[in-house]
């Protein structure tokens, strides 16, 4: 519990230090960055990529919104989707490569072997699934 506190306050105080220096938060970089890999994505697409309920994205993206990082539009076909779009100013703040995960995390796990990464993600991915977090 301890070595699971410890990942969960690193990631609260970096996504602190990112609100400060770029007006971010980790999940609204994370929804962004989705919705720019894929391009047009809906809201329900956009929770499940991100594993985040359709009820938090929603709140997130209205904040992003209301900001001018993104756009919202009705599908024309079937206006019961909505699809998320980034802005000018969205993909501008994109452009500063504000990254997700602390840099000297990620050198530190990019110095590591290959084998030593995959041992890292199939254990995390093992710990969340035992949590039950990928529901």
């Amino acid at each position: 519990m301890v070595a699971i506190r410890q990942i969960t306050r690193g990631i609260d105080l970096y996504s602190k230090k990112m609100s400060k220096d770029f007006g971010l938060t980790s999940p609204q970089l994370m929804l962004m960055r989705t919705i720019q890999r894929d391009n047009h994505v809906t809201i329900r697409q956009l929770s499940e990529k991100t594993n985040m309920s359709q009820a938090t994205a929603t709140i997130i993206l209205d904040r992003l919104e209301a900001r001018g990082r993104v756009v919202r539009i009705r599908n024309q076909q079937d206006k019961r989707k909505v699809h998320a779009l980034l802005t000018e100013s969205g993909q501008q703040m994109l452009a500063q490569e504000p990254s997700i995960l602390q840099p000297g995390f990620l050198e530190q796990f990019q110095a590591l072997e290959i084998w030593e990464q995959n041992l890292i993600l199939s254990s995390l991915q093992r710990l969340s699934s035992m949590m039950n977090t990928q529901d």
